[in-house]
């Protein structure tokens, strides 16, 4: 498959999944009488994901994100060539969804983008107020189990087909658990988006929503190169 059609799924993956959760988090998780509230975000990031990694997944792999590509390098599974590629397209679909989604929601009377627009955030702009250690431990520990479902679902060894279901149902579950602590990313072109609108304290924090998830990726993936290996 030729690089640029990879990208192209890259960039497209990326769009869906910002676009699809944040969007549910930014249009309906407070929607009057009827919102989404948590439940419905976590479930539509497992969606986008479970979706697209069956639309374009035998395409260039439905990474969506730079972590996640980290983690299959590391582990093993994604050639070093790819990876400045794959991250840009992932950064570029990042952008993209959160223009899109701007674009919505900024037809709504009163919206604000002091509201967060569905940015990753710590100490003050942590959902629950947690602390920059938290949202480090989080998004770290997060991420690797993440990434420890990603090898193991599609290592050659597991059941065939299956794979996008437990991934996406495992994004659901780390969204349940880390949306309180940091909105939660474990993806750096997920968090970049939403970013770069709201600009000022998200981008200031922007840091950390890349370096906890590679950490948590890299860790995962040098783990489950040992644990699987034959």
């Amino acid at each position: 498959m030729a690089l640029s059609r990879k990208m192209a799924a890259e960039f497209v993956g990326t769009f869906w999944l910002v676009f699809g959760g944040c969007g549910s988090a930014v249009l309906a998780a407070a929607f009057p009488d009827v919102g989404i509230g948590l439940l419905g975000v976590s479930l539509a990031f497992g969606l986008t994901v479970l979706t697209m990694a069956y639309a374009v997944g035998h395409i260039s792999g439905c990474h969506l994100n730079p972590a996640v590509s980290v983690g299959l390098l590391v582990g093993g599974r994604f050639p070093s060539s790819e990876l400045a590629p794959y991250v840009g397209a992932q950064v570029a679909g990042g952008i993209a969804g959160s223009a899109v989604l701007y674009v919505i929601a900024s037809g709504a009377p009163g919206f604000d983008l002091a509201g967060g627009f569905a940015s990753n955030g710590y100490g003050a702009h942590s959902p629950g107020g947690y602390s920059l250690l938290s949202a480090l431990v989080a998004e770290v520990v997060l991420t690797f189990m993440f990434l420890v479902i990603i090898l193991g679902a599609t290592d050659t060894r597991a059941p065939a087909g299956f794979a996008p279901i437990a991934i996406g149902l495992g994004l659901t579950l780390i969204h349940l658990i880390g949306i309180p602590v940091t909105n939660l990313s474990v993806n750096p072109a997920r968090s970049t988006g939403p970013a770069l609108f709201v600009g000022g304290w998200a981008l200031a924090q922007l840091w950390l929503f890349w370096v906890a998830p590679i950490v948590g990726a890299g860790l995962a993936g040098g783990f489950y190169r040992w644990l699987g290996d034959e």
